[in-house]
């Protein structure tokens, strides 16, 4: 079929690509395949018949010149004879075959009685019959070999036959099956060979066994007929039947295709033309009450059946639009509100950097990318008093709109007890115990809150669920300090946190993130890795914030490239510099 749309078809395009000429052309194919097969099988059943009458006649023939053959003269010591003399010469001897010094040899054969007798009897019967030879021969299995005993010439009737007249004792190869054949034969059915010889094509040999009184045979009434005759016939009834063949496939091509175009190709049309009409008004912005309902199909069948779904299928797409209007609509509608939702989630995180110009004392980056429009991982650094800053990053159990909720509650109950509690243990049991007070949707928060004392470089920490932190060393490498994680926040109330410090010197770097980073995963299902994010840390360990992020950020990107990302992907460096002297002497 044409990769042209229908619209753009031409009448002759159409009309060679139509159902109609499709099925004309199958049913040609499909008459013709059959009338082969039918053919096929007629001329062998044919020609196995007319060469099967051939083989009957030649071997009844046989059968018949044996028994006036045997009944008019005594032939068993002939052929004994005859087979003595052959077998007495040597190899040499027996190649001169056809020579006048070898047939002297046999003279005594000719001689006998019993051979004109035999001459005779099959002279009588070759005038009345069709068959190609009529001789007496017995073969020699040590040469491979038939020895003929008496052999008639016969006059052929047509210029295809040539016979060569064999005396007695003359011979010539045949081939070792024919020899098994003829010997080896149990007396059940036919006794005969075919073979194809050069001159007179595919013969027919048949032979009916001559028995000395011991039961041994000595000779075979053999005669020959030639396949010529089944070969022309079988040609003949060819093209009889082909011609035959040929005209009956085409009238029912044109019957089946005039049916065809009636019963299926006409109603095919009628839908076709409905439903371009159909598509063309659409696109037009035309509309009618009908294009299905009325269409004239009743063939009882599928067809009709066709139509009656497709009028079917025109009310629903009706009733399809004016839904997927109101969808639409709606869509826009909750489109614009998470467009609000993100901006408002984005409002509530420090994104203006360099967050505090007037600090030196420290350089603090952070970002997420969230895996839909809203998320559930929140970061937030503020200062408690001029000397401490607190940092946070947590990461809500689930994602989109719940857990953008949970988060922005989360954050705003974590800031509060930030400026009432110095402890981050305390920090983070005061949340714990307002966020199980009402969890009744049962989501829980995992949290690393730390505070660092400027003046100090003291940092004080706690982990609730969350992930490891990555600390590098002044002069140093990124590495796991493997704290104490305690219960996620929102799992149960009553829980108790335990707090830690790390001495930050200047020149020191804190790395924390949530679990998106290490489990971000490419389209083989493997993950990103705690490995690889510690090889992009310590890519280059003297950049500041910012650059740290981004280059965490692109071996992700080249890790993960064309995969979905599924979680939310939130990460926050701070870089201590030098110590607040002044807020202290302050």
């Amino acid at each position: 079929m044409t990769k042209k749309s229908i619209r753009e078809m031409t009448a002759i395009e159409k009309k060679r690509h139509s159902l109609s000429i499709r099925v004309f052309r199958m049913t040609i194919i499909g008459a013709a395949v059959l009338g082969a097969v039918v053919l096929v099988i007629g001329l062998s059943l044919y020609t196995y018949a007319l060469t099967s009458q051939n083989i009957t006649e030649s071997f009844q023939l046989s059968s018949k010149a044996k028994t006036a053959l045997t009944t008019s003269a005594d032939i068993v010591p002939m052929a004994e004879r005859t087979m003595e003399i052959y077998r007495a010469q040597t190899d040499d001897e027996r190649k001169e075959t056809g020579t006048p010094d070898y047939r002297a040899r046999f003279d005594e054969i000719v001689l006998m009685p019993a051979y004109q007798t035999a001459m005779d009897t099959f002279n009588a019967f070759l005038e009345d019959s069709n068959v190609f030879d009529l001789y007496l021969a017995m073969y020699d299995e040590n040469t491979s070999s038939i020895v003929y005993i008496a052999n008639p010439l016969k006059d052929p009737k047509s210029i295809h036959e040539i016979k060569l007249s064999y005396s007695a004792g003359d011979w010539e190869k045949v081939d070792a099956s024919e020899i098994k054949t003829f010997l080896g034969w149990n007396g059940e059915g036919m006794l005969y060979n075919l073979s194809n010889t050069g001159k007179n094509g595919r013969l027919c040999t048949c032979g009916v066994p001559v028995r000395n009184d011991d039961g041994e045979i000595v000779a075979f009434v053999m005669s020959e007929i030639t396949l010529t005759n089944v070969v022309l016939a079988a040609r003949a009834f060819f093209w009889q039947y082909f011609v035959a063949i040929v005209v009956v496939t085409i009238a029912l091509a044109l019957i089946l295709s005039y049916r065809m175009k009636k019963l299926l190709v006409q109603p095919i049309n009628t839908i076709a033309a409905a439903a371009e009409d159909y598509v063309n008004d659409k696109r037009n912005g035309n509309t009618r009450e009908s294009y299905f309902n009325s269409l004239d199909v009743h063939t009882g069948d599928e067809l009709e059946n066709l139509s009656l779904v497709m009028a079917d299928m025109e009310r629903e797409v009706k009733d399809y639009v004016v839904n997927l209007t109101k969808a639409t609509a709606e869509k826009e509608r909750v489109s614009t509100e998470m467009g609000m939702a993100t901006k408002i989630q984005e409002g509530m995180l420090p994104t203006i950097f360099p967050a505090f110009p007037n600090r030196s004392e420290f350089d603090i980056y952070a970002t997420m990318l969230p895996a839909r429009e809203v998320g559930g991982d929140f970061y937030d650094f503020f200062f408690i008093d001029d000397d401490h800053l607190c940092m946070v990053i947590a990461d809500v159990s689930g994602k989109g709109i719940p857990a953008a909720l949970f988060m922005m509650a989360s954050k705003i109950i974590i800031s509060n007890n930030a400026k009432k509690e110095s402890s981050p243990a305390k920090i983070l049991e005061e949340t714990n115990a307002a966020i199980c007070a009402n969890n009744r949707m049962e989501l829980f928060v995992t949290v690393w809150l730390g505070i660092l004392e400027i003046s100090t470089g003291k940092l004080t920490a706690a982990n609730a669920g969350h992930e490891y932190p990555t600390v590098r060393h002044a002069d140093g490498y990124f590495e796991f300090f493997k704290d104490k994680h305690g219960v996620v926040i929102g799992a149960m109330d009553g829980v108790k946190y335990r707090e830690y410090e790390i001495m930050l010197e200047p020149g020191a770097k804190l790395f924390i993130y949530t679990d998106g980073v290490p489990e971000a995963t490419n389209a083989e299902s493997k993950m990103f890795g705690v490995d690889r994010m510690l090889e992009a840390l310590n890519k280059d360990v003297e950049a500041d914030p910012k650059t740290v992020l981004n280059n965490v950020k692109n071996a992700v990107g080249d890790f993960v490239r064309d995969a979905e990302q599924f979680d939310d992907l939130t990460m926050l460096c701070m870089e201590y510099k030098l110590r607040g002297e002044n807020l202290k002497n302050e």
